[in-house]
């Protein structure tokens, strides 16, 4: 070799070492995890093809799953498939992937957020008989605590948004997951506005199609599920970099 070639043979940058086979099938895995908990996690969507006597405007998606519903089983079922998953798949997120504040994170929330999906499936709301006694005293404060099923929601939607803030902030911060900083930005902040709609119009006189405004909710976290998981398989394969 020509001491000019030697020359630039050692300037030129080295290939990234390649990943171990057993860590890209696992990459995968986590991948496939999270792709089909977000499509499991809008099962709501069959509500419009199953024989079932309710008006998405004014109805939530709880009631579709509560105690005496027609096909209760086929949404309790979707939600607890997609929470297992992602209960793994945030798990072995942590472990598998570079280390770094927001992606940790990120996995932990994303592992919270699946323990809390199957806890609101297994905890349905239990209607009230309005010939029964009151089950609580609504004093106004801490509604989390009329029914356990309130409680678990909440606490699904606030791990699910923690996750998707995480991760959005660590692809913003570390420069890595354009999907994310792009496409999943965009369903963060639409999920974002419609969270608000909520929050306002559930303190306000009136209906305000809350309805509506859970579904693109719900609709917004499967969607952002399915980027995180498109993302995961696109991504480069250096573990060396933050994922």
């Amino acid at each position: 070799m020509a001491p000019t070639e030697q020359k630039l043979a050692e300037a030129a940058p080295s290939a990234p070492a390649r990943q171990p086979r057993w860590r890209r099938v696992l990459r995968w895995l986590i991948a496939i995890l999270i792709a089909v908990a977000g499509l499991g996690y809008s099962s709501w969507v069959l509500e419009f093809i199953l024989p079932i006597d309710s008006n998405p405007t004014n109805t939530f998606l709880s009631q579709l799953a509560e105690k005496g519903a027609p096909f209760r089983w086929v949404f309790t079922t979707g939600d607890t498939v997609s929470g297992s998953l992602l209960v793994v798949a945030g798990i072995g997120g942590l472990l598998l992937f570079s280390r770094r504040l927001y992606s940790n994170i990120g996995w932990i929330a994303l592992a919270c957020f699946g323990a809390s999906t199957i806890a609101d499936a297994q905890w349905p709301i239990v209607p009230e008989d309005p010939d029964g006694p009151k089950r609580y005293v609504d004093t106004g404060l801490f509604p989390q605590l009329h029914q356990i099923h309130a409680l678990t929601s909440t606490l699904a939607v606030f791990s699910i948004y923690i996750a998707m803030f995480a991760f959005t902030v660590a692809a913003f911060k570390y420069r890595r997951w354009p999907i994310l900083r792009h496409t999943g930005l965009w369903i963060l902040l639409v999920g974002s506005a419609v969270t608000a709609w909520m929050l306002i119009a559930d303190n306000l006189p009136g209906n305000y199609g809350l309805g509506i405004a859970q579904r693109i909710q719900v609709g917004a976290m499967s969607l952002w599920l399915v980027a995180l998981a498109v993302q995961i398989v696109v991504a480069e394969r250096d573990t060396t970099h933050t994922h």
